[in-house]
């Protein structure tokens, strides 16, 4: 690739960020069923016809978004497990590690469980490029969670008898993920009965953390 043509190219990713940035501001304010096309290309001061370039339509943009928020959370889940020694505090940290994930991007938070519960049947269905370049980036995200697991049972802090961690896995992103949708949309509720989200997140990942770490029938002593 010579100079000019790698010049193009950077430019090119350049302000296809630029879009998704805006997409991402618009999403937020606006809602992603209320967001437009129209809005994106104002906020990021381009023209319409230029968003379409880069993004076909708006459900382009909710995957390049999701995918976003993937990697942002891959890299989260790392962070947390290698700054643990130990598989049971890896894997609480983890836990831990989503719920902040959910509190400091809202936006990918909210985009990624849209466009999974709308398009739940088009993505399996019917998988793209990108749509198999998020299956590849929630792999990576579910593998951190793996490999906290398997610290856990090669160190002993975690039980002996857990199989298919990767299904381990993906049941405790869904016990976690609906935990922090409960605790966004029935915040009030809660707060009325005197419990902050805060501390009903911090319990619901020490419930799941005791399913782990509970020895079974054959260990008690």
């Amino acid at each position: 690739m010579n100079y000019l043509t790698e010049r193009r190219e950077e430019e090119k990713e350049r302000r296809r960020d630029e879009i998704l940035d805006a997409a991402e501001l618009v999403f937020s304010e606006k809602g992603v069923d209320a967001a437009t096309m129209d809005q994106v290309a104002r906020q990021a001061r381009v023209s319409r016809a230029l968003v379409y370039v880069y993004f076909k339509d708006k459900t382009a943009l909710q995957l390049a978004i999701c995918l976003r928020g993937l990697r942002t959370l891959r890299d989260a889940f790392q962070k947390a497990r290698e700054s643990k020694s130990t598989g049971v505090d890896q894997v609480y940290a983890i836990g831990l590690a989503y719920m902040q994930f959910s509190e400091e991007f809202p936006t990918h938070f909210a985009v990624m469980s849209r466009f999974e519960a709308s398009n739940a049947e088009t993505f399996q269905n019917e998988p793209c490029e990108a749509t198999l370049e998020m299956i590849q980036a929630g792999q990576k995200v579910h593998e951190e969670m793996v490999l906290a697991l398997a610290q856990g049972m090669a160190d002993k802090s975690l039980r002996s008898d857990l199989k298919n961690l990767m299904q381990i896995s993906i049941t405790m992103w869904a016990f976690t993920h609906g935990t922090i949708q409960l605790a966004q949309t029935k915040q009030r509720f809660m707060q009325s009965l005197g419990i902050s989200k805060e501390a009903f997140m911090k319990q619901a990942v020490e419930l799941m953390m005791y399913s782990l770490v509970k020895p079974s029938d054959g260990e008690q002593q």
